[in-house]
């Protein structure tokens, strides 16, 4: 199976930990072992919102936040990269043809941001579609889609699967601005309708999640193509 991980910053790197980091690793090279073809894509997290809160202060405008965003997400693919050792690309893939041609080649691509106004999930999105993967999967800080912001509604319910249209409608609906909870972001959501992906939201912070979601075993949200 091929597959493509999309990790939130705030997952592999809540702090600068490296035994997390060497857990990713150690899932994905499970997931190598047992036969898949993978790719990382990894967000930017604390540390991208301390720079970027810093540099909103000094007057950055939004363009040159999200590319001060898009180098700190490439810092922890850099850590990644670092834990996977000869397994992996000897550094971050910049644009989705070169991680895909890194996955023909036999290495594990390992990618940040790519351009400003793009998130880790529409990036993931984006190379799931263009290296026709089997399965893509959202790694978040979160236990899958609900159908409100749990942390505003104690009643909000989880969905155990939600077609993508209806997950389109539910993002389109929140409040998208920094800070807001959407499981996925509306890019992403949009490229997931347009691709066809099968996909799983699910709480990343343990990287065995995502082995197990692989295998068909997860307490996430599965999202169906049409």
């Amino acid at each position: 199976m091929r597959v493509v991980v999309s990790v939130g910053g705030s997952v592999l790197v809540p702090d600068l930990d490296s035994s997390r980091v060497a857990g990713y690793a150690a899932a994905v090279e499970q997931l190598l072992d047992a036969g898949h073809e993978v790719c990382v894509v990894v967000g930017g997290g604390a540390t991208a919102r301390e720079y970027i809160g810093a540099a909103r202060e000094l007057g950055a405008n939004e363009t040159e936040l999200d590319h001060l965003g898009i180098a700190v997400t490439r810092l922890n693919a850099r850590l990644l990269i670092a834990a996977l050792d000869e397994r992996a690309v000897s550094a971050p893939a910049t644009d989705h043809g070169a991680a895909r041609t890194a996955l023909r080649r036999g290495d594990v691509p390992v990618m940040g941001g790519t351009g400003a106004g793009h998130t880790t999930d529409a990036v993931a999105t984006a190379l799931a579609e263009y290296v026709d993967a089997d399965l893509l999967v959202y790694a978040t800080s979160v236990p899958g889609v609900f159908d409100a912001d749990p942390e505003a509604d104690p009643e909000a319910t989880k969905y155990s699967r939600i077609g993508v249209d209806d997950l389109v409608a539910l993002v389109a609906e929140m409040d998208i601005d920094a800070g807001s909870n959407a499981p996925v972001d509306l890019l992403a959501t949009k490229l997931l309708q347009r691709a066809g992906l099968r996909a799983v939201v699910l709480d990343g912070s343990d990287p065995e999640a995502v082995v197990a979601a692989v295998d068909g075993d997860h307490d996430g949200t599965d999202i169906e193509p049409r």
